[in-house]
């Protein structure tokens, strides 16, 4: 296996080490409180998965289906996006559906990048966004992830001192992992510097509907004028609507770089199963009762994280979207780095959370813990913190150096 080209490219995949551990763990009868993947565990709508019941064996549903999504599907996510962002979009040039976001950000990779172009990627970032291009034989380069002004004088030198320029932008926000949210006077800075250095833009939007401030809910980058001309934005229906198993998403907007991804997946899939497409045809036509409920419930979890992590004695920031809290490793365990430090978590604290360094070296201080539990379960991976930070200066001596637990 190392001796294949494109597998040779790709690290080591840092989040199994710490799975191989939670495993042993549970197989030694721990009980784990898994707030490692961002694997939603709230149910899909009753009205999605009865439309989905409704359609499976009717005839002709179990035939191949089409790639860039069935007619209706296309036109329920343009609907989505005039009554969310006010973006209009043509559903037969404008709009692919896509077997989840993942698939469809890996497969617009291999469809724009030759091998040896350069493509600017957020870092710490969701690992697609740099294995994908790297997968299609590209070359990534590090911005920040951080959407502030001092984005732009970073990017500029990313662009100054990549030979050959760069080809492409990735951006994400609300953020996986660190949650981070940009403002639509951001985006605007975006497009215009994609324009000036000719860069296409590919934004993930996978979390627009996971957001806890309802008087500002994140925009899309398409609500910029213009930014059609050089974007593709990805949505997702796996966390707006619980739906994550289900494998359907979204890439919108400039028509030639989706007639590119269209032609890519007509060689590659069928599509997803018809009954599926229809299913979340109805999600996305649907009552939105759900979404408000969904967003409910991931703030409470959010509002019982910060508060008993924190009388546990770990201060952690309060994220104001995504599904998510990029948290600093305590300081007295920071030399450890984060797959170190990840891995005692569930050795010691019956807790698992996603090592930092799994998105990209600049997020080796820090950890992802998902709101992936409910709230009973997140009080009780505090209580196994607040026992663990208790007893590790006399228990881990022998890990954490004496200076360090002083």
């Amino acid at each position: 296996m190392s001796d294949f080209h494109r597998i040779k490219r790709l690290p080591p995949y840092v989040f199994e080490q710490v799975n191989r551990i939670k495993a042993a763990a549970r197989a030694g009868g721990a009980d784990i409180v898994d707030l490692g993947m961002g694997n939603p565990d709230l149910p899909a709508p009753k009205h999605v998965i009865d439309k989905l019941v409704e359609t499976v064996g009717k005839p002709r549903t179990d035939r191949y289906s089409a790639s860039k999504g069935i007619v209706g599907l296309r036109r329920a996510q343009a609907a989505y996006y005039e009554r969310r962002f006010g973006v209009k979009l043509n559903p037969d040039t404008q709009v692919v559906a896509t077997l989840g976001s993942k698939e469809g950000f890996a497969n617009m990779a291999q469809a724009i990048t030759a091998p040896g172009d350069v493509v600017l990627v957020p870092n710490p970032s969701y690992p697609i966004h740099a294995f994908g291009f790297l997968m299609a034989g590209g070359v990534i380069r590090s911005v920040p992830a951080e959407p502030t002004p001092a984005f732009f004088p970073a990017a500029e030198r990313a662009v100054a001192h990549s030979i050959p320029k760069p080809v492409a932008l990735v951006v994400c926000y609300p953020s996986n992992p660190t949650a981070y949210v940009a403002s639509l006077d951001f985006y605007r800075d975006l497009v215009a510097f994609a324009k000036k250095h000719d860069l296409i833009l590919l934004s993930d939007l996978a979390y627009s509907e996971v957001y806890f401030d309802d008087s500002n809910p994140p925009p899309s980058i398409l609500q910029v004028p213009g930014a059609i001309d050089v974007a593709v934005e990805f949505t997702s229906m796996s966390k707006t609507f619980s739906m994550a198993g289900w494998r359907i998403g979204f890439a919108v907007g400039n028509e030639r770089l989706l007639a590119a991804l269209a032609r890519v997946k007509s060689y590659l899939d069928y599509g997803a199963f018809t009954p599926v497409q229809v299913a979340a045809t109805a999600a996305l036509n649907g009552p939105d009762d759900c979404i408000r409920e969904m967003r409910a419930t991931y703030k409470r979890r959010r509002d019982v994280l910060i508060e008993s992590f924190g009388k546990a004695g770990w201060a952690l920031p309060t994220p104001t979207a995504s599904m998510f809290a990029w948290v600093p490793i305590p300081e007295k365990f920071r030399s450890l780095g984060s797959l170190e430090f990840s891995k005692l978590l569930v050795e010691k604290a019956d807790l698992a959370v996603a090592p930092g360094i799994g998105f990209g070296e600049f997020g080796d201080d820090y950890v992802r813990i998902a709101l992936v539990e409910n709230e009973q379960r997140i009080r009780q991976a505090a209580r196994n913190v607040r026992k663990f930070f208790d007893g590790a200066d006399s228990t881990l001596h022998n890990i954490i150096p004496l200076s360090k637990a002083v």
